[in-house]
């Protein structure tokens, strides 16, 4: 089989850039190793930055996230018992975020690439990409317990962190920078109403806690947790005990509801950039290239981003025959990834607390904290990181 581009990976960032390229008119092929219930059912990230829904809705799949899709005008901090409210739009021009889970993202892709007839081959599982470095790139898979060859013009590994799209580049070219986190991040999917209707982050002398949502009637919340820690380790009223402790506030009117968990599982944290995103006429996407810890809510994000700069440079080339902005492809997300990395480290060590934190420790993160809540500079600076960085 031929293709212009073939994409390996169908979780958003790969389907996307199949839309995106449809309706440019490009020819591609994408490859997922996982069979359709578990893409569309795999729990990931579910806030967008403005881009990112403004991406999804340029490329024709926006309507059931402007019907389903929660819009959110602020999050809330807290930290010594109190809380402070960060307006976006106010600070931003009118920028916003909305809660729309990825399984959400994915289903709508998904439905639109079918509808299209465009070629999307479940449970074809990536086993490696050959002749990268040339102009005839290759991707060797399985699909339905056969070997077969897809060769293409260009390749795009949207594989995630353990896809083969990586391995493809000479160790001698890359550079990899790495932070892992002395913590883990349990979330917990609970069949109860939000308790707020807004995103919270709190930072406690127990350590950080995040309340969010995926729908008007389920909660998704975080709790920070020792690395290492099995989700397990928590039943679920200790879970719901805790939470409580985290998010505890000076404000008699707010109580944490509670509800049966559905699903729990533990995410260790951790920062990473692979350099160059780029070889040859394989070009890394998403998790292949990058991982933030979930904090800042950019992974998704990030990979939108990476796709819709892919998607404009070859389309630019395909039309002019100027490779200009393919060949700025690597330096062009990579500016984007270090401003995300710096943002989701600084939330990071800003609401976590780190094991063997001292006094000091704790009374910088008070200061910082309250220079975000008393600075009108300092929250511009996060409601701008927050809701997203040019793509």
């Amino acid at each position: 089989m031929r293709t212009t581009v073939g994409i390996i990976g169908a979780g958003p960032a790969g389907l996307l850039l199949g839309r995106l390229l449809q309706n440019a008119g490009i020819r591609s092929v994408v490859l997922e190793s996982r069979d359709r219930p578990y893409v569309e059912r795999r729990q990931r990230a579910g806030i967008l930055e403005q881009g990112t829904a403004d991406a999804l809705r340029a490329a024709g799949v926006g309507a059931r996230l402007d019907r389903e899709g929660l819009e959110h005008t602020g999050i809330e901090l807290r930290f010594d018992r109190r809380r402070h409210r960060v307006d976006l739009p106010a600070l931003t021009g009118s920028r916003t975020v909305t809660v729309y889970a990825q399984t959400e993202v994915c289903k709508d892709l998904i439905a639109a690439r079918l509808a299209d007839g465009a070629p999307l081959l479940f449970e074809a599982q990536a086993l490696a990409v050959e002749d990268a470095g040339t102009d005839r790139p290759r991707v060797r898979y399985r699909h339905r317990g056969r070997e077969a060859v897809l060769d293409c013009d260009y390749v795009v590994g949207c594989d995630g962190f353990r896809g083969v799209s990586r391995a493809a580049i000479p160790a001698a070219l890359t550079r990899t920078y790495e932070r892992t986190y002395p913590y883990g991040s349990l979330g917990i999917l609970a069949d109860v109403a939000p308790s707020h209707d807004e995103l919270v982050y709190a930072r406690g002398d127990r350590g950080f806690a995040l309340l969010s949502m995926r729908s008007p009637s389920v909660t998704r919340a975080y709790l920070q947790v020792p690395a290492g820690t099995e989700a397990g380790a928590w039943s679920h009223e200790e879970i719901w005990d805790e939470l409580d402790r985290r998010l505890e506030v000076e404000d008699p009117a707010w109580r944490l509801a509670r509800g049966p968990v559905t699903a729990a599982s533990v995410t260790p944290m951790r920062s990473h950039v692979h350099e160059p995103m780029r070889h040859g006429r394989l070009f890394l996407a998403g998790d292949a290239a990058h991982i933030v810890p979930p904090t800042g809510a950019k992974g998704l994000n990030l990979a939108v981003g990476d796709v819709v700069t892919f998607a404009r440079a070859l389309t630019a080339h395909l039309d002019t025959g100027d490779p200009a902005l393919l060949d700025a492809y690597s330096a062009t997300c990579l500016r984007r990834v270090w401003q995300a990395e710096r943002f989701s480290y600084a939330m990071t060590t800003l609401l976590h607390r780190a094991p063997g934190a001292t006094g000091f420790d704790d009374r910088i993160q008070l200061a910082g904290l309250d220079r975000l809540t008393t600075s009108r500079a300092a929250e511009t600076e996060l409601a701008e990181a927050y809701t997203g960085f040019p793509f």
